[in-house]
């Protein structure tokens, strides 16, 4: 495992840079998500706007005018931020044993803030003073739905987080009262069905008051999402930030790390004697779920169950002969690497919804098949995956579960829906 991009280039170049353990590896593969998301969409918003699906709007904006007051104080503070922590490592002692702790403390350096945070109001100053007017002038630009990617992908990331936060903290009430502020500013545990509904939202909210259509919009959204959320995993798998699956009781781990095939009484005994662990987790070693699924056709183990050596969350045991005091925890029976699974699906449906796209030719289908897709994914893997389940009924779901099958319905009336209105939303007038 890599819990930061530090320990990713010391395995894989045998470079030691400790300024890279400033960056999270799941939090990096999160923004390149969000990059990657950012050029798909963008792409698909200039091909509907060269079919004339999509057209632009006019906006009147001032130009020639100075740096306003609001605009330095703006570009002083990012870059004090910035210079206070990224910079500040240089003079706190330590900073980089335990980044995570560094970033939210209140430790930085304020000569480092006060310098950047000058250059980036300087920069401000300047670039608006290269072309500003003796008389600004107000004029009316177009403004094309692509050009808004930007702002479309800031709310995603800022509603998108705060939204996989506050489902998260639902669906561990118990951990999150025990720790509230630590679990609200911690990388790890983020539902991201929470963030993909409350960052769905605020993009509504966004498009209807840019007048951009909406069918089109989720269209071009569809195979983005799907692309993300892929890429995102892909951080789960790497950090081994506790999103993994359940047992796999056909395997246990060895005192020196390897994954072995084992018998049901090999299995017992590394759960007996790991019972406090077990029981510390899930509650009692009763409740702990498992699956005995051995590995075929010479497939490598690891395939079928992970330990997680080295996992961000420090779950597990201890492993000999670590260094440190952090990140030296691996999993004493392995889990079914279910991350490693959704980037897999997750890649395969990106194909598929990118494939279908210029098929496909009444709007709001496309994103309607990836509610489904999504849902249907989702719901799958949920299966073998650890989550806190609710009673309803007499059945014991899981909160994404839930949320999958809401999304498999509704992508299932949107199917329907758009069919009915296929002329409608054809012809429907673009603004």
């Amino acid at each position: 495992m890599y819990p930061n991009l530090y320990y990713a280039l010391k395995d894989l170049m045998g470079l030691e840079w400790s300024w890279l353990k400033l960056f999270n590896t799941f939090g990096f593969c999160v923004a390149l998500s969000f990059l990657a998301a950012a050029w798909i969409l963008t792409n698909e918003l200039k091909r509907k706007e060269a079919q004339g699906l999509l057209q632009f709007t006019e906006e009147e904006v001032t130009v020639g005018a100075k740096a306003s007051i609001a605009e330095l104080v703006t570009n002083f503070l990012i870059g004090f931020v910035f210079g206070y922590k990224i910079l500040g490592i240089i003079f706190v002692p330590n900073a980089l044993n335990d980044t995570q702790s560094y970033i939210f403390s209140s430790q930085g350096s304020i000569l480092m803030g006060m310098m950047l945070g000058l250059v980036f109001a300087g920069l401000k100053w300047w670039d608006k003073n290269k072309i500003k007017l003796d008389i600004p002038e107000k004029r009316v630009i177009r403004i094309w739905p692509h050009d808004r990617v930007s702002d479309l992908t800031v709310l995603a990331a800022i509603f998108g987080f705060a939204g996989a936060k506050l489902f998260n903290a639902f669906e561990t009430w118990d951990d999150f009262i025990k720790d509230p502020v630590g679990s609200l500013i911690s990388f790890s545990g983020l539902t991201f069905y929470g963030g993909l509904i409350v960052a769905a939202i605020a993009i509504i909210v966004f498009a209807r008051k840019h007048k951009i259509n909406l069918w089109h919009l989720t269209d071009s959204f569809a195979p983005a999402l799907m692309l993300a959320y892929g890429l995102g995993r892909i951080g789960c798998q790497m950090s081994g930030d506790g999103d993994w699956g359940i047992l796999n009781s056909a395997f246990v781990t060895t005192m020196d790390g390897k994954i072995i095939p084992a018998t049901h009484q090999m299995f017992k005994d590394v759960m007996d004697s790991n019972h406090m662990f077990y029981g510390h987790r899930f509650g009692s070693v009763d409740a702990v779920q498992s699956i005995n699924f051995p590995s075929f056709a010479h497939l490598p183990n690891w395939l079928f169950a992970y330990n997680y050596p080295h996992n961000v969350v420090s779950e597990g045991l201890p492993i000999s002969n670590c260094i440190g005091n952090q990140f030296c925890s691996q999993l004493p029976i392995p889990v079914f690497p279910t991350p490693l699974y959704e980037t897999i699906m997750s890649l395969l449906l990106f194909t598929l919804l990118f494939a279908l796209r210029n098929r496909i030719k009444v709007p709001g289908r496309i994103f309607s098949i990836y509610l489904v897709v999504n849902g249907l994914e989702r719901f799958l893997i949920e299966k073998i995956r650890v989550n806190s389940t609710y009673t309803i009924w007499g059945l014991h779901p899981t909160q994404a579960e839930i949320i999958a099958l809401l999304l498999i319905i509704t992508g299932g009336f949107l199917w329907w829906f758009t069919g009915r209105q296929k002329n409608e939303l054809v012809g429907e007038p673009l603004r």
